[in-house]
């Protein structure tokens, strides 16, 4: 095994990512359902789909319970300025939560963004305060509604999320601008800063591209 990373094209870095639903025990309600944010899932469709990328992300569900893990990923990260932990899936295992914990204290001058609906869990939760307390790290717990609402705890640095992108005031601190450039961040680094305590971000992918289309 190896340290085998993704590049969505959104993004201005690397991520190192999981099957999205399969390792998402935060987007599920108590019946089974999906919560509303992730039953349009992006990470779900589209180039998520095809084998090659799949492979990544079924790689990394064992890969990081090699015992030098932490010690690969590091020596991939150091480099960069910047590092975003899934694109796709989330800290479904308290033990790759500490893990990565590891990886943020021991990377200090790389800025880590983890957005996160593991908050739920109690067994993890205790670890994604701890990483949040890094200077370097932002944690982002995601809102499960798709009203602009916020769902999660008080205190903590996190995400909303509106239906549609023309619904999001651009103007306000903390709105995801990167749909006016084509899906992509660019120069914006909101999503890594600590000065802004929410994020608010349209919900996207195909399935949201073809209901703005018709709305």
């Amino acid at each position: 095994m190896s340290i085998r990373l993704s590049k969505a094209s959104k993004m201005p870095c690397a991520s190192w990512s999981l099957q999205a639903q399969e390792t998402c025990p935060g987007s599920y309600t108590a019946d089974g359902s999906l919560v509303d944010a992730c039953q349009g899932c992006y990470a779900s469709e589209g180039m998520y789909r095809m084998p090659n990328v799949k492979s990544v992300r079924a790689n990394n569900r064992i890969d990081w319970r090699r015992i030098d893990w932490e010690n690969d990923m590091v020596a991939t990260i150091k480099p960069t300025s910047l590092f975003r932990w899934f694109d796709s899936g989330d800290v479904y295992h308290p033990h790759l939560a500490l893990k990565i914990f590891d990886v943020m204290l021991r990377t200090p001058n790389t800025q880590h963004w983890l957005p996160t609906r593991t908050y739920k869990m109690p067994r993890i939760l205790p670890i994604l305060l701890d990483m949040n307390k890094l200077a370097n790290v932002v944690v982002r717990f995601s809102s499960d509604a798709i009203d602009g609402t916020n769902t999660t705890p008080d205190g903590t640095e996190h995400s909303s999320i509106i239906d549609r992108s023309d619904r999001i005031d651009m103007r306000r601190k903390g709105a995801c601008t990167a749909y006016q450039r084509d899906g992509k961040c660019g120069k914006c680094r909101q999503c890594w800063d600590k000065s802004i305590p929410v994020i608010t971000y349209p919900q996207h992918g195909q399935k949201m591209a073809r209901q703005e289309a018709q709305a």
